[in-house]
């Protein structure tokens, strides 16, 4: 697939999900992408009957009078992706890859973002930063960012989730609307994850495939790990293998699920190669 191809796609999906969610939230679609919050505007001298929790007590201590704080609704809103771009997002088959899903679906949210004008930005990472875009608004920067989405081709092949987190926590100085796309195979990023929960809007997309979850039996055979690139024997045919690598995907997909719904952050599952259409209809329909 080419880029134009890849632009194609994602319009056409993005125009399924809108007509989806237009009939079901009656219009509502573009508060999804729109600031939800207060941010300060200006100071006036206190007036009676204002709330005493908007006075600016620092400026009310130099003597001139009692002051409070004036605010006004934000009425843009920033996107930005986190993308998971490291080696395991190559599992998937006949190319369709964990990875390319998550590319996909980040693209079709960017162009929905583009048309709120919305601010867009986004970093994919693997052990590294693998390629950065800064917050910025228009649709000529909007369709940049699909582009070079499409383009990235990860120097690295290990995860560093934490590190990933960081660089959006220390990059987004305001409240942002923050999608975390991966699959999650990582360890101790929780703490950094709940911060980004607190700190933003957070939406995590969990991306699985079905190979993961339901290897088939062909015996010992070599499995190799591109992440470390290191390959391992085992048996796929015996029954403690398979309920051991279930086991394993249920409990990450579990955890997760149950970590942002402790902190009030939106949780979506995945399926690479599947229409995800649904799930991000679902999505949108809940946030309302």
């Amino acid at each position: 697939m080419d880029i134009k191809a890849f632009l194609t796609h994602v319009v056409k999906l993005e125009i399924r999900i809108r007509k989806a969610i237009n009939t079901q939230m009656h219009g509502n679609f573009s508060s999804v992408f729109k600031g939800s919050g207060l941010e300060f505007s200006d100071l006036r001298q206190y007036h009676y009957g204002d709330d005493v929790r908007h006075i600016d007590w620092n400026t009310s201590s130099k003597g001139h009078g009692t002051f409070v704080k004036l605010f006004k609704e934000e009425k843009e809103q920033t996107v930005f992706f986190l993308i998971d771009v490291s080696a395991s997002g190559s599992v998937g088959r006949q190319g369709n890859s964990k990875i390319k899903t998550l590319k996909e679906v980040a693209g079709v949210l960017a162009f929905a973002a583009i048309q709120e004008a919305s601010h867009l930005g986004f970093v994919c990472f693997s052990d590294k930063n693998e390629k950065y875009m800064p917050a910025a608004m228009g649709k000529k920067h909007g369709y940049k960012v699909i582009s070079e989405l499409f383009r990235v081709e990860p120097e690295n092949t290990a995860t560093d989730l934490k590190a990933g987190l960081t660089f959006a926590l220390q990059t987004l100085k305001r409240k942002s609307l923050l999608f975390v796309l991966s699959d999650f195979i990582d360890e101790g990023y929780e703490d950094l994850l709940r911060a980004a929960a607190l700190k933003h809007d957070l939406v995590v997309l969990h991306a699985l495939d079905k190979q993961e979850i339901q290897l088939p039996s062909m015996g010992i055979i070599p499995i190799y790990d591109p992440e470390r690139k290191r390959t391992t024997w085992v048996n796929t045919s015996a029954r403690s293998f398979k309920n051991l690598l279930q086991q394993q995907v249920k409990n990450r997909g579990g955890e997760l699920k149950e970590m942002c719904k402790k902190w009030h952050a939106d949780y979506v599952e995945l399926h690479s190669g599947e229409d995800f259409v649904p799930a991000l209809v679902k999505l949108f329909n809940a946030r309302r």
